[in-house]
């Protein structure tokens, strides 16, 4: 059969051009989304007179017939029409007659290709935002249980001050409060509808965009034609917004990988999130954040990918623009995948309290509190640094901690030492000692988690008018 677009040609496309050029591949995902925006825009073209009722009926009854025909794996896509809006229309077509060629009055694929990707963008933002708020509420569940648990701080992954792991937790909190905003504002540049621009100028039929955009629950139309064609801002926008996710699971991961070593024993995920060797009976690999950070990369890759296509298209549509999709797609399918399991892995994560506080025991990241200690009593911080430098060169040479050592041993290196700096060296002096707003001390930290629930609450609320 010939293509629809047919006419004006003399002969058939190369079977090669079909399979190089077709999308029916990847952009059957968009196959649900279609169809909506088709049955908003065949009730539009029936509302300004454009099309008899008989006719917009009879096509939104086929458009709905084929739906089913879709969703019960009914309808073989083919390669020879291109794209899911061609295989959806030939299908129409097969199911109605002559009246489905019909729906395409008034419209282009250009300005109907972009309405599917706005749809179908639109639905997943604020199904990531929802999982997104699912693992933050795990993060803030693991703190509250974690608010008497002494862990290093690092930088440099060398060992610094005392922290509550409470406070460690909430700090991947914050990072992903950051990506549900992100998410939330893109959502009102993704909500506004192409649909009506036509190929590039619009169309001479006396459409109405804005009943459209009501039918669809869009907030606004684009303002110009060829802006709304060639937009691929809002892809651009949710890429760069994944990646950015993905690097903070990246971190995480990282974290989950080294403390669920031997090394660092701090923690212990759940068999159920790890996997064994074929050789080593006694491994268990924590292989799901491992692959969250070895995906981390592809998601960038789509990024730049998507960037490089428009980097220097003109105006208004090419065929290079079909590039957009699978690298969507992709990020998408690789954002959900890590996300649904990354909350529940939170969740049955146990912690080891003894070996983060062993740990502590066994450093000298209480050093900075005999510094603060001295210039209390009066010494200037920089002779108070190189005091507790040499004090602590002493317990490296010596084999002892900063608790280890005798009055008569603190008192060599300054004469302003005297019994009370005991209680000052203990992790819980250290930490609580941090009373500051976003300190690490425990009155912070329950006050930093008594506002992440109210943020989860927040998130919670725009989710249920969005979804």
């Amino acid at each position: 059969m010939s293509k629809l677009w047919g006419g004006r040609f003399t002969k058939q496309t190369n079977h090669l051009v079909d399979e190089y050029t077709a999308s029916i591949g990847f952009d059957q995902a968009l196959a649900e989304e279609d169809i909506q925006g088709s049955l908003a825009h065949v009730t539009m073209l029936g509302k300004c007179g454009i099309l008899p009722l008989e006719d917009v009926e009879k096509i939104k009854e086929g458009l709905n017939t084929v739906l089913g025909k879709i969703r019960d794996g009914e309808i073989e896509f083919s390669v020879s029409d291109e794209d899911i809006h061609m295989n959806i229309e030939k299908n129409l077509i097969q199911e109605i007659g002559p009246v489905g060629g019909k729906l395409h009055t008034g419209r282009s694929r250009n300005d109907q290709v972009a309405t599917d990707m706005h749809l179908y963008l639109r639905k997943r933002v604020v199904e990531l935002t929802g999982m997104l708020h699912t693992l933050q509420h795990a993060l803030v569940t693991q703190a509250r249980d974690n608010l008497d648990t002494i862990v290093p701080g690092y930088t440099h992954l060398q060992r610094a001050q005392p922290i509550l792991f409470a406070h460690h937790l909430m700090a991947y909190v914050s990072m992903f409060q950051r990506d549900i905003e992100r998410l939330m504002d893109s959502y009102k540049r993704i909500n506004v509808l192409p649909l009506g621009a036509g190929a590039l100028a619009g169309t001479t039929f006396p459409i109405d965009r804005h009943y459209v955009a009501e039918q669809l629950q869009f907030d606004r139309v684009y303002e110009n034609s060829l802006d709304a064609v060639s937009d691929r801002d809002f892809i651009v926008e949710f890429l760069s917004h994944a990646s950015i996710i993905m690097m903070h699971l990246s971190r995480l991961s990282e974290e989950l990988v080294l403390w669920s070593s031997t090394e660092f024993g701090f923690v212990e995920l759940d068999d159920a999130f790890c996997t064994g060797s074929s050789i080593m009976p006694q491994k268990k690999n924590p292989d799901v954040p491992e692959l969250v950070r070895g995906k981390t990369g592809r998601v960038y890759g789509n990024l730049i990918g998507l960037l490089t296509v428009l980097k220097s298209l003109p105006l208004a549509y090419n065929k290079d623009m079909q590039e957009d999709k699978e690298g969507m797609f992709d990020t998408v399918a690789t954002l959900e995948g890590a996300l649904q399991l990354f909350a529940p892995m939170i969740t049955t994560m146990k912690v080891n309290k003894g070996r983060m506080r062993d740990a502590v025991n066994k450093d000298f990241s209480n050093a900075t509190d005999i510094a603060d200690f001295l210039v209390g009593k009066g010494l200037p911080f920089r002779q108070a640094h190189e005091v507790i430098g040499k004090t602590v060169l002493y317990c490296i040479q010596n084999s002892k901690y900063l608790l280890d050592l005798s009055m008569d041993e603190f008192k060599q290196f300054s004469p302003l030492f005297d019994d009370s700096i005991y209680g000052v060296l203990q992790p819980e002096t250290v930490v609580d000692a941090r009373n500051v707003y976003g300190g690490t001390a425990t009155d912070q930290v329950v006050n930093a988690i008594k506002r992440g629930e109210v943020l989860l609450n927040m998130t919670e609320q725009w989710l249920g008018e969005h979804e």
